[in-house]
């Protein structure tokens, strides 16, 4: 007798990821895609900006912007011929901030060494095969580097951020993660491989992950993992001069890092980040 598949729910709980059996809605999951198009920095995408980031057909792209802006999500600006986010892209962002009070009180250790320190203090979690900033604190002034903020979103494999991220998931999700890597980046995927597998081994021997993602500025992270069991990656970045050795630097901010990764934890435990 064949035994029968366990439920979407029984595999979820099973394998600690969300299982779905039964197909979604094309159509749906097509129109939040145009909704990620916008990013920081950008106010107007027309139809062809959209289907170039989306690859979807121009047909689709109308069809589906047209229900987006009769159901309040994107606006329709006739000077320009283009689509911007409605206010509901606000509302959205606020109730998830709000959902995690823990930010907060990390915000405030991390304000703190950021100011001391004269250095940058970031978090992040992931989305899709991006990182996502929540929080950034940036007191470090030398050179011109690009300015991180809420929502600003950077990679996954070559960033301090990204691997340490990957280091604080458990087997199953780490691997969902990197398959949604390979989906998204097949050709450069061998390479992205080879550069997650060495800060792997860099966590695992040192604590942290290193990366110099912008060219002369390093940054080491660690994960983090909050009261709500949702995983973050906290990073510290810091000038690195052209063809300045950068081990001693890393030397001077990785203790930082383990402190202030040691404090977020110590305070979440305690009754103030109930």
């Amino acid at each position: 007798m064949q035994t029968p598949s366990a439920s979407s729910r029984q595999q979820t709980q099973q394998t600690g990821l969300y299982v779905r059996t039964t197909p979604g809605s094309q159509s749906l999951e097509r129109g939040l895609n145009i909704l990620r198009a916008f990013r920081q920095g950008v106010d107007l995408l027309t139809n062809a900006d959209i289907a170039e980031r989306t690859g979807l057909v121009r047909p689709t792209v109308s069809r589906l912007c047209r229900s987006l802006v009769e159901s309040g999500f994107l606006e329709y600006d006739l000077q320009h011929r283009a689509y911007r986010l409605s206010i509901a892209s606000l509302s959205l962002a606020l109730s998830f901030r709000s959902t995690e009070p823990e930010l907060d009180v990390a915000l405030g250790l991390m304000r703190d060494l950021a100011q001391g320190r004269q250095v940058n203090v970031g978090i992040a979690t992931a989305d899709r095969d991006e990182m996502v900033y929540l929080e950034s604190v940036r007191f470090s002034r030398k050179g011109i580097f690009r300015r991180m903020v809420s929502g600003s979103r950077i990679p996954i494999a070559n960033t301090s951020l990204g691997c340490a991220y990957l280091a604080g998931l458990d087997t199953n999700p780490r691997a969902k993660l990197c398959m949604t890597l390979q989906q998204a980046h097949p050709m450069e995927w061998p390479h992205m491989k080879t550069s997650i597998q060495k800060a792997l081994r860099a966590f695992r021997a040192d604590g942290y992950c290193y990366a110099q993602w912008q060219a002369g500025m390093g940054a080491a992270a660690a994960p983090i993992q909050s009261p709500s069991g949702r995983t973050y990656a906290v990073n510290i970045s810091f000038p690195v001069g052209d063809g300045e050795a950068d081990t001693p630097l890393r030397q001077q901010f990785a203790p930082l890092l383990r402190a202030l990764v040691a404090q977020i934890q110590q305070k979440w435990a305690g009754p103030e980040a109930l």
